[in-house]
Order: structure tokens, then C-alpha cells, then sequence
């Protein structure tokens, strides 16, 4: 564990160097509220976990790792956005965000909304430029547009508007969360294979990797949600419960919860046994992640 630990340090700081490079922005060339906006939720400290597995799904099949450093800090950018929209009064109304007061308490829900758009649209202007043959670079915008949008993420978001305060089953839940959380995932995982020449099979692979580690993150945040430490999640604790959300550990129990976590947790890590010894740093990511306390 001491070893992944290490891994995800050194390549969370490598994302936030390409960060930073992406985001050197002349103040004379945008709005200087908008780009501390855009700058404030984007350096709060996050995890970068999908930059990290867009990265190591390159290394895996041999493709560019510099182009994957790319596709992943786009990906983080389509992200932070989410969390800063995630977060509005409108949405989950949240105070605080890793430690530090949400995006639109800080701006004001306008800036915030629009700060987030801007990420978003940013993105894809740094997905049209990397240096890859046409196919593929249109193929990575392909997979992370549908995680982003209505397919997934966004459609996801919808749905789980729609559940509060309703009883969910079980596999609604799954639908719901494959879609807000897993869909972003997968585009990091698939784009990342994208950034070399995967085969079909590698592919099939991936798409099941990226399944299984989708809800073993859902999995481990609900739980989270009733026993995390508030200091080390940056967050209030218990907002599911107060938003009448439907969860695994509603639907399953505590324990039941944290053995779907391990049971998926372990799918993931079979799905990836065709890629041999150089699945090795996926298979302990995945084990971080059941693990994790933030």
C-alpha cells in the first residue's frame, strides 16, 4: 500500500504541473473573477484520481504517456466543473469542499455556474490538440464527451434529482451512479487506452475494469458518507441522509455495503488479469480505494 501511496503522490503532482501549464492564462485575455474562479476549485487539493488512471491505462498498453498527462488534466477539468455545479444551492447545496468554502460561496452562484462552464468548454479545446493520429483524437473526444453529457455523467445528476426523497432499488441505484460517477471513469480509463493502440480485446477488458471500480468509488463515498472523518474529507458528513438520498448502505446496511465494495473491488481487479504484470499499479489502486478515508 506504501508503494501505490507513493505512485499516486508523484503522478497527482505530475497532473498539477500540466494544471498548472493548462491554466496560465493571461489575465488581459479573460475575466480575472472568472479565471480565479475556474483556478479556485481546480487547485483546492483534489485527489486526481482520473488523470492518475488515464495515465496508467497508457502506461499499460504502451501509448503516450504525454498525451495521457493531457486527456487526464482535460478530464480533471470536466470534473472540478461537475463539483462546482454538484455543490450550488440549486444542486446539493453544499458549504464546503475539500476543507475550503465552495466555489459559489466564495463567488456568488453566477460566477460559479459560469466558472464551471468554462472548464467544461476548456476541455475540449485541450482534447483538439493533442498530438495523436486524427482517429484516436477524435475517438478520446467521442468517449469523453458521453461521459460527460447526457449519457452519463449529466444524465446521472439528473436522475439522482429525481430519486431524492423516493425509495430506490438496488439496481436503479447502480444505474444512477454508474452514470454520475462510473461514466467519468470510464472515459479516463478508455481515452487512456486510446493514447496507444489498444486491441479489441484490451478494450472489452477496460470496459469491465471501469464497470466494477466505478461502483466500488460509489460504494466506499456512501459509506464514507456516514463514517468519514470530516477533517480528512474536507466535508460535512451525513449529506446523503439530509438530502433523502438513496444509498448502498441505506439499501444494503453498513456491513452490507462494505462487502459490495470489496466484491467489486475484487471484479475489478480480475478484469484486468489478461494485461498480466502490467496491471500490477491498477490492481493496487483499486485496493487504495476500498481503503481510502478521503
Amino acid at each position: 500500500m506504501e508503494e501505490i501511496k507513493r505512485l499516486l503522490t508523484e503522478y497527482a503532482a505530475e497532473t498539477n504541473r500540466i494544471l498548472d501549464e493548462i491554466m496560465d492564462i493571461e489575465e488581459d485575455s479573460i475575466s480575472a473573477t472568472l479565471l480565479s474562479a475556474m483556478k479556485y476549485t481546480l487547485f483546492s487539493g483534489g485527489k486526481r484520481i482520473r488523470p492518475i488512471l488515464t495515465r496508467m491505462v497508457a502506461e499499460m498498453v504502451d501509448g503516450r504517456v504525454d498525451c495521457a498527462l493531457r486527456v487526464g488534466a482535460a478530464i480533471e477539468l470536466i470534473h472540478t466543473y461537475s463539483l462546482i455545479h454538484d455543490d450550488l444551492p440549486s444542486m446539493d447545496n453544499d458549504d464546503y469542499r475539500r476543507g475550503k468554502l465552495t466555489n459559489h460561496k466564495v463567488f456568488g452562484p453566477g460566477i460559479a455556474i459560469l466558472a464551471g462552464d468554462a472548464l467544461l468548454t476548456y476541455a475540449f479545446n485541450i482534447l483538439s490538440k493533442l498530438t495523436l493520429p486524427p482517429a484516436r483524437v477524435i475517438k478520446i473526444i467521442e468517449l469523453v464527451s458521453e461521459g460527460a453529457g447526457y449519457q452519463g455523467m449529466v444524465g446521472g445528476q439528473v436522475l439522482d434529482l429525481e430519486a431524492e426523497g423516493k425509495e430506490t432499488g438496488l439496481e436503479r441505484l447502480k444505474q444512477i451512479h454508474q452514470a454520475k460517477t462510473g461514466a467519468l471513469f470510464r472515459s479516463s480509463i478508455l481515452a487512456g487506452a486510446y493514447c496507444g493502440n489498444p486491441s479489441p480485446e484490451e478494450i472489452s477488458a477496460l470496459k469491465n475494469f471501469s464497470h466494477y471500480l466505478g461502483l466500488t468509488f460509489q460504494i466506499v463515498d456512501d459509506i464514507l458518507d456516514i463514517i468519514g472523518d470530516e477533517e480528512k474529507l474536507g466535508k460535512k458528513v451525513g449529506s446523503d441522509q439530509e438530502l433523502d438520498k438513496s444509498t448502498y448502505p441505506r439499501l444494503l446496511g453498513l456491513e452490507g455495503a462494505k462487502r459490495e465494495a470489496k466484491k467489486n473491488a475484487r471484479l475489478a481487479k480480475e478484469a484486468l488479469n489478461s494485461f498480466g504484470t502490467k496491471a500490477i499499479n491498477l490492481q493496487e489502486l483499486v485496493d487504495y480505494i476500498v481503503v481510502r478515508q478521503s
